[in-house]
């Protein structure tokens, strides 16, 4: 079994030693950094690159650089995908984001994690799993998202929260650890002065 078949199936595996995975990530990272340095004004060519380092893409999608990711054949972005500065996206397994999902400056999501234990550490080993984000979802700033987490559809998590469990769908939730505060409700759709002509 290789070690991204290790990665895939759930076990530990050997992220820093591993030929290789040491290849992919370095191909991944070189594009990305290709990606970094384009001009804003350089739509056609940081969109031909996305579509070099994203396993999926469904539909639009915008990233505004910097941005970050190990392999990127692990990530799917649903349609009307929309990421501010200083993501990054650990993606030693599988990292999925439904439709029109929002993410504020310097978040992270890391689907790979570390032993609690030093002698595996310190062999290089690491632990990946998955991360799904559902459809609607507005990702608040500087949100970490741990691994293994899935966030429902329409679920708004707030700025500065740590992600280290499961959160529903139609919720507000915010906090380290991430909690779910309140229901989002129809009332929410008053928040905000909404300029009328009348």
């Amino acid at each position: 079994m290789t070690e991204r078949e290790k990665a895939k199936a759930g076990y530990l595996y050997d992220a820093n030693y591993d030929e290789a995975l040491i290849n992919e990530r370095t191909l991944c990272k070189d594009l990305c950094h290709e990606f970094n340095l384009c001009k804003p004004s350089e739509t056609e060519k940081k969109a031909e690159l996305l579509s070099q380092i994203i396993g999926n893409i469904k539909g639009r999608c915008e990233i505004t650089a910097p941005f970050w990711c190990d392999y990127g054949y692990n990530i799917t972005l649903g349609n009307n995908f929309y990421a501010n500065h200083n993501l990054i996206i650990l993606d030693g397994v599988s990292v999925t984001f439904g439709d029109n999902v929002f993410i504020a400056p310097n978040c992270c999501f890391s689907a790979a994690g570390h032993p609690i234990d030093a002698s595996q550490r310190n062999a290089g080993l690491e632990i990946a799993l998955p991360i799904t984000v559902g459809d609607n979802v507005w990702i608040g700033a500087s949100v970490t998202v741990l691994p293994g987490v899935t966030i429902g559809d329409n679920t708004v998590i707030g700025a500065g929260s740590v992600v280290n469990k499961d959160i529903p769908s139609n919720v507000v939730a915010v906090g380290n650890p991430c909690r779910v505060l309140r229901n989002i409700t129809e009332a929410d759709k008053n928040k905000y002065p909404v300029y009328s002509e009348d």
